[in-house]
């Protein structure tokens, strides 16, 4: 049973609205425990993240969100989180009311949120210093010790700690069970995991690892093929956290046991390199190749990065939407299936916050690969901000985020749209990755690589990387604005160099230190290098132009979402309803603030405000339009566009590449055919297609009646930076120019990927 239905059928709107006050004092100032290292330094490693502790947030809207997740944190009553824990142990609930929605006594995802909420706290404490958020953690952690050491009374093995009864493991294990057991233990065991490394519970460790010790002896009595069944159910990251206490203590114990976890029906697809996810529940899938990315960096075994870089490819080129999520009713879809799945229950935030986090762990295997941070500023910034609800002082998020005309947030039935979360009687599986979330927003703004700073993201922030005694204060407007400043003051004698990210959506970057620009390389989708002789009070200045790009949907270029640099923007409908997505004048949009994001289109014939999707709360909206009609397609190496010799007509004229001189053989419909597109030539009414439906290098590219072969059909792959690569669906073969040539009249032939800008185009809209 998969358990995207298991959660909608188990679903209750039970919500109690009872709340406890919490006390506790706060500290505004800097942490008071750093975490505690792991005994294995990451095999592959070239960039390393900060820790929480070293880089804050100041002032601005991203600030505002953990705040209100704090609110959240210090508000909630621990007792009630313990409810089902010590029912299930046969301890006293101590009076407490139990909770509504998943954490209901009945519900089959209970004691999942509060590893979720282990993990928030801890890492609050790491990043503000907040003792009420410590306590929390601290007082729970000794309660589950107190479950944990009454197993004998209650009937279970040393070490349980779950809000099931243990023989409910026992018919997971022989196939008549589709409970996510093991989903809900990883939870806790990363909570666990946590409080110990942030806050420094050694009590956290020791329940940690008898937990980890049960489920060592659990899974080991079990063979190869019953532990393979088992995986067929949701088990979260078990192989992520199981790896993740193999690096904490160094004990290979525990390296054995996560390996138990690895899914051999996901991770062989992926490991040839093949596309296999269509129909897949998709937030089952993320964790284990999370896990995999941290079981390369424990082992050196090549086979798991290969399967963590695939995935990570897979899913960010062909089943993203333009915000960053991923999934439509939590299941992958076909590959580039986007504009057909444009409906309520689109983008689960879990998706995308578990994508976040495999980009960490790619960027830090491979810091020269910009695309990997061009895709978490698209999805931490259009997704993962927009989730929280600013209205709401305990920040409550969305489930979904809909993609539908007139979509809203916060509107709808909860596993149906975007209903807000709340305080007790919700507590789904992106309520629990919100708390961690919105705790942890500038853990990837910075990164180093020995004595190298590596800018990734563009946030209101300071760092203190106190190894060096540098402290870098990060001030800007962004995205509001082009630019941002990094000054740097401190002990920064020497020479030491600054990498910033250079976004592919941007042209013409610029870079300065205090005032005078400099001659390095900063071109689009790639990292400038400033070295220099630092003095404290240096201050660089980054610009980053910015234009609106249509970034149309993989499947339908006519469907397309407006950005601009890297925000995707929304238009406000209000309370009105669309049945339909509205009808865009892509030459209208304009832009009508120097200091915020605010535009304005004309669609349907009628003005429309647009603004930045993040902030598209208590209106109707819509993020992607129908921009149809005409295009041309731009070579991206030469910049030529894609026509056909002499204005044929007729069959077997050649595609080739011409000047823009004005004729309808440059011009192009794209007419959707499943997950493909066909592109008829407004002259000639021809589809593009291959010579004798060839799949050789080379093979020559003309236009053919539209007699519905293979070789007519081809799917867009955006390159995330306006480009795309057009693969044809017969050969798998991509549209390049003959001999990567820029003249006017080369040939168009299909080709490898060999990665030549000859193999990209921009869709031009007339």
């Amino acid at each position: 049973m998969s358990s995207f239905i298991s959660r909608r059928r188990l679903l209750q709107v039970a919500g109690a609205t009872a709340a406890a006050s919490a006390t506790g004092s706060f500290i505004g100032a800097s942490p008071a425990h750093a975490a505690i290292p792991p005994a294995r330094a990451d095999i592959g490693a070239l960039a390393h993240p900060f820790e929480l502790g070293q880089v804050r947030l100041t002032a601005s809207r991203w600030l505002d969100n953990q705040n209100r997740t704090q609110n959240y944190l210090r508000f909630i009553d621990v007792d009630r989180l313990l409810y089902n824990f010590r029912a299930n142990h046969k301890l006293s609930t101590n009076g407490a009311a139990a909770n509504g929605g998943w954490d209901a006594p009945n519900f089959g995802f209970r004691t999942h949120i509060q590893g979720h909420f282990l993990t928030a706290w801890a890492q609050l404490y790491a990043v503000t210093g907040d003792t009420t958020c410590r306590d929390k953690a601290t007082y729970m952690v000794a309660e589950l010790a107190k479950c944990q050491a009454n197993n004998s009374a209650a009937g279970f093995n040393s070490g349980y700690l779950s809000g099931y009864p243990e023989s409910n493991f026992t018919a997971l294990e022989q196939g008549t069970s589709g409970e996510v057991l093991y989903y809900t233990i990883h939870k806790t065991l990363t909570g666990l995991l946590d409080v110990w490394r942030h806050i420094g519970s050694t009590q956290a460790r020791d329940v940690l690892l008898a937990l980890a010790g049960w489920v060592d002896w659990r899974t080991g009595r079990l063979t190869s093929q019953q532990m393979q069944t088992m995986l067929r159910i949701e088990f979260g990251g078990m192989n992520a956290v199981l790896t993740d206490l193999y690096q904490q203590t160094g004990d290979a114990r525990w390296l054995t046991v996560a390996q138990r976890f690895d899914h051999a029906a996901v991770f062989d697809p992926l490991a040839s390199n093949q596309d296999k996810l269509n129909g897949l529940h998709a937030n089952t899938q993320v964790p284990k190749w999370i896990g995999a990315a941290r079981e390369y960096k424990a082992t050196g075994t090549t086979r798991y990065r290969d399967i963590a870089t695939n995935a990570w490819n897979f899913t960010v080129n062909a089943h993203s939407y333009a915000i960053g999520g991923n999934s439509q009713a939590e299941h992958f879809r076909a590959p580039n299936a986007i504009a057909g799945y444009l409906v309520k229950d689109t983008c689960e935030s879990c998706n995308t916050v578990n994508m976040l986090s495999l980009t960490r762990e790619l960027f830090a295997l491979d810091p020269n690969r910009t695309a990997l941070f061009d895709y978490y500023e698209r999805a931490w910034l259009n997704q993962m901000i927009g989730q929280q609800n600013p209205a709401d002082d305990h920040g409550h998020v969305t489930y979904f985020t809909p993609l539908n005309p007139g979509g809203r947030r916060g509107v709808g039935p909860a596993l149906g749209g975007g209903t807000w979360s709340t305080d007790y009687g919700t507590f789904w599986c992106c309520q629990g990755t919100g708390l961690e979330m919105h705790t942890r927003l500038m853990d990837s703004i910075y990164f180093h690589s020995d004595n190298t700073l590596i800018v990734n993201m563009f946030v209101p922030s300071v760092l203190t990387w106190s190894e060096r005694g540098i402290t870098v204060t990060q001030t800007t407007s962004y995205p509001a604005s082009d630019t941002t400043t990094l000054q740097v003051t401190g002990s920064v004698g020497g020479t030491w160099a600054m990498r910033i990210r250079i976004p592919s959506w941007t042209t013409g970057a610029t870079i300065s230190v205090n005032g005078v620009e400099q001659n390095i390389a900063r071109n689009p989708g790639s990292y400038a290098t400033l070295s220099r002789s630092w003095t404290s009070g240096d201050t660089v200045t980054v610009r980053l132009p910015m234009r609106v790009v249509m970034r149309a949907a993989n499947d339908n270029a006519n469907v397309s979402a407006i950005t601009y640099g890297p925000v995707v923007l929304s238009g406000n409908y209000g309370d009105s309803t669309l049945s339909s997505l509205p009808t865009l004048n892509t030459s209208s949009i304009t832009r009508t603030s120097s200091s915020s994001l605010a535009f304005t289109a004309t669609a349907n014939g009628s003005t429309v405000n647009l603004g930045p999707f993040y902030d598209a709360h208590g209106h109707n909206y819509t993020v992607y339009w129908n921009a149809g009609g005409t295009f041309r397609l731009a070579n991206a190496a030469s910049g030529l566009l894609l026509g056909i010799q002499s204005m044929s007509t007729a069959d077997g004229g050649r595609a080739l590449q011409w000047s823009d001189n004005g004729t309808a053989d440059h011009d192009w419909y794209m007419i959707t055919d499943g997950s493909a597109v066909r592109f008829r030539n407004v002259n000639s009414g021809k589809v593009l297609g291959v010579l004798n439906m060839s799949t050789a290098d080379g093979a020559t590219v003309l236009q053919w009646s539209d007699n519905g072969t293979a070789d007519h059909r081809w799917t867009l792959l955006d390159q995330g930076d306006g480009t795309y690569k057009i693969r044809n669906e017969n050969s798998g073969k991509l549209l390049a120019i003959a001999n990567n040539s820029t003249a006017v009249g080369a040939f168009a032939v299909q080709d490898s990927d060999d990665g030549t800008a000859d193999n990209r185009w921009r869709i031009v809209r007339n």
